[in-house]
């Protein structure tokens, strides 16, 4: 029986860049995305879900980013570049 790749939630963005030594990912927002929503970063090893507590903009805090902006934010795990952000 083929695996279920359906994702539950909307895409959101995709990572374009990790600073591992800060556990920090850039996303590429494709919508908006609020301090506090639950998303899942899903790639090819990358499978986890977590809740936003921080989005920062050019190193300054935001409670919302808009679509077509890329931000920064706190990641639990390793990501790689080219993972994709589901809000759920």
């Amino acid at each position: 029986m083929p695996e279920d790749t359906t994702i539950q939630g909307e895409k959101i963005g995709t990572i374009s860049h990790y600073f591992g030594q800060i556990g920090v990912a850039v996303i590429d927002l494709a919508d908006e995305l609020k301090v506090g929503d639950k998303i899942k970063i899903k790639g090819s090893v990358t499978d986890y879900e977590q809740e936003v507590s921080s989005i920062q903009i050019d190193k300054k805090p935001v409670a919302t980013a808009k679509k077509g902006q890329s931000i920064g934010l706190k990641v639990n795990e390793k990501i790689r570049v080219g993972d994709e952000v589901y809000k759920l």
